[in-house]
């Protein structure tokens, strides 16, 4: 059968968006349009296919609909790419990246492919697979290297994350080094409950002795304010190579370990189906992680 596109596109924003209003702002109708397209393909399939709530969520039939909106429009961008006639609109392209790579690697490979309206899913390298799992994204910036059915990957190269805190701050806390005993009391810094970060890096330095023991932590969702806390003094934590080069290079910030980098390998995972439209970010990805990642 044949399925409306405007109501699979009413369906994929009232999922993205959380909210009929929201929905109907992004596609420039009226709440009750949205509201009716939705209906309408609910009883066309049969069932329930949003779950009304703060935020509304897509259930798993939803999900998979809203995967095959995303994939139609990437084909139809392939096509139309073949066919200049057709005429080419932006297409919006849903990914998922770590803040990390978006904030040292990522941007300039965006900048250089353009005909995309990127919608940028950010969560930590660890689960940003199950993202393009569920089909809520195209493509991901993941550290798992699959397989992953019906998805090819790429390795792009390792990320080398340093252990840095201030001069004060290491005085302060560590005046004999990072220990065992001094990690266990110093803050650190930690991005949200899914970082693992510092805590391979405590275990790989240590033995595991002070993760046994616990250590505390602010909890600081920013790449940049990971920077900005360990420049201040707030706590130590593990900062992207090319963030806090300089600042190392400088004197203000202190590699807590210059021997014990941390080094997490990252791949560009994707829809194979949507792949021939997909190639030229995929290009630029590899591109820009050539000249800022690790390459084994």
């Amino acid at each position: 059968m044949m399925l409306d596109p405007a109501q699979l596109a009413a369906l994929a924003a009232v999922h993205r968006r959380g909210s009929f209003d929201l929905a109907a702002a992004e596609l420039h109708v009226t709440p009750s349009a949205i509201s009716q397209r939705l209906k309408a393909l609910e009883e066309r399939i049969g069932t329930l296919l949003i779950r009304r709530g703060t935020p509304c969520t897509a259930t798993e039939t939803g999900l998979r609909l809203i995967r095959h909106h995303d994939e139609v429009a990437l084909l139809e961008r392939a096509l139309s790419a073949e066919l200049p006639a057709l005429g080419q609109q932006p297409t919006t392209l849903r990914i998922a990246v770590n803040a990390d790579s978006l904030a040292t690697w990522v941007i300039p490979a965006l900048a250089a492919t353009p005909g995309f309206l990127y919608d940028i899913v950010i969560d930590d390298q660890d689960v940003s697979q199950d993202w393009l799992r569920r089909g809520e994204v195209a493509a991901a910036v993941t550290a798992h290297p699959g397989p992953l059915q019906g998805c090819d990957t790429l390795p792009l190269g390792a990320l080398r994350y340093r252990a840095t805190a201030s001069p004060a701050y290491f005085e302060h806390w560590m005046p004999g080094g990072p220990t065992a005993e001094a990690l266990s009391r110093a803050p650190a810094l930690t991005f949200s409950d899914k970082d693992r970060l510092q805590h391979l890096w405590v275990d790989a330095l240590t033995g595991g002795l002070a993760t046994r023991a616990g250590f505390p932590s602010h909890r600081l969702a920013s790449s940049q304010g990971f920077v900005d806390a360990c420049l201040a003094g707030l706590g130590w934590g593990l900062n992207p190579e090319p963030l806090v080069a300089a600042h190392i290079a400088a004197g203000r910030l202190i590699d807590l370990a210059p021997d014990h980098p941390l080094d997490t390998p990252l791949h560009w995972q994707f829809a194979r189906l949507t792949a021939p439209a997909l190639a030229p970010l995929t290009r630029a990805m590899q591109t820009a992680a050539r000249s800022a990642l690790r390459q084994t």
